[in-house]
């Protein structure tokens, strides 16, 4: 009976180091495997795009006055090398900013996100007269038909662009630092 006393304890006594040293030895190993998944893990990058200046374009630069402090922006078309289309980069003449319309992202409004259909692209003048001429139907209206209101005396430059063999176009100008929209045919 002794024997068989001390061959049970022997076996319980065996049974309960192997669990002890089971238990030191799980959280060694967990945490080495979360510290190899840390070190995997890569950062995050955003995807990059690049512009080129647009071959396309008989005119691709103009200069002009958008905001009205007497130094000259350029607007440039560029097309974007990741979804091939173009835009404006519009680089202020203080160097303090530079914006890009297009290239993708819907244009102010007006259901285009590039400019590949502009063939004219110009200076559109300041103190110039404009005003819509597409009423709420689609219909291409005369001056006279356009109340006083309405029209629209260019505070500083504007961009003029246009389809060149077609009607469609507009004036983009900025006001109190937005830019907007003239439609033209």
């Amino acid at each position: 009976m002794k024997i068989r006393t001390l061959l049970l304890l022997s076996v319980l006594a065996i049974s309960c180091k192997k669990e002890t040293k089971t238990e030191l030895e799980t959280p060694k190993i967990a945490s080495k495997d979360s510290l190899e998944v840390n070190e995997k893990k890569e950062p995050e990058t955003q995807k990059t795009d690049t512009i080129v200046l647009s071959t396309k374009h008989k005119t691709n630069k103009i200069l002009c006055d958008l905001d009205g402090d007497n130094l000259d922006e350029t607007v440039e078309i560029f097309r974007s090398t990741n979804n091939q289309k173009s835009g404006f980069k519009i680089t202020y003449g203080n160097g303090k900013r530079t914006d890009y319309l297009g290239f993708g992202n819907d244009i102010l409004g007006q259901g285009f996100d590039e400019i590949d259909w502009a063939g004219i692209f110009e200076k559109a003048p300041k103190n110039e007269v404009f005003f819509n001429n597409v009423n709420e139907n689609g219909d291409i209206i005369g001056e006279e038909q356009v109340a006083e209101e309405d029209k629209i005396k260019l505070p500083n430059d504007g961009i003029f662009i246009h389809a060149e063999e077609s009607c469609g176009g507009g004036i983009i100008y900025l006001k109190n630092g937005k830019y907007e929209w003239i439609q033209q045919e």
